[in-house]
């Protein structure tokens, strides 16, 4: 199994192959991702995100989205958007073979921690996220401003 980037650094997409075949992976995290999800997906990377897939073979196993960000809390950070791998994928491993690339490519640009953020209902990804070593570090507040 192997990470292969879908994008650059410039958030331009080098394999738009693999962001075609990610789609209903993505949206089984992410339904509310607006259609076409091509120009969605380009909307995000144009703000900087990148995505990167797991893939087996052929077989897309798992993808995950994420920034490169400074902050003044922690300084410069690698910061996970969407982590998500295929329950039904051929081999074990995936999730932690996309924490792995993560840290790897956060430690390569020189950041000083890996964050995510996980709804309260995801209790199996908690789990799977403690295992790995993340601690709580704080709470996440949400308001819509859309009336």
């Amino acid at each position: 199994m192997e990470m292969i980037a879908v994008t650059n650094q410039q958030g331009e997409v080098i394999r738009q192959d693999l962001l075609i075949q990610a789609e209903s992976l993505h949206r089984s995290l992410r339904p509310s991702i607006p259609n076409p999800y091509l120009e969605a997906m380009r909307a995000v990377f144009n703000s900087g995100a990148e995505m990167s897939v797991a893939m087996e073979g052929d077989q897309l196993c798992g993808l995950v989205v994420y920034r490169i960000t400074t902050n003044t809390m922690v300084g410069k950070k690698i910061y996970s958007e969407d982590l998500v791998a295929d329950p039904k994928a051929p081999v074990k491993g995936v999730g932690h073979l996309m924490m792995d690339y993560l840290k790897e490519v956060g430690k390569q640009r020189g950041c000083v921690s890996l964050e995510l953020e996980s709804g309260t209902q995801r209790d199996q990804a908690h789990r799977f996220y403690f295992k790995e070593g993340f601690v709580i570090k704080a709470f996440g507040f949400k308001q819509s401003l859309i009336d």
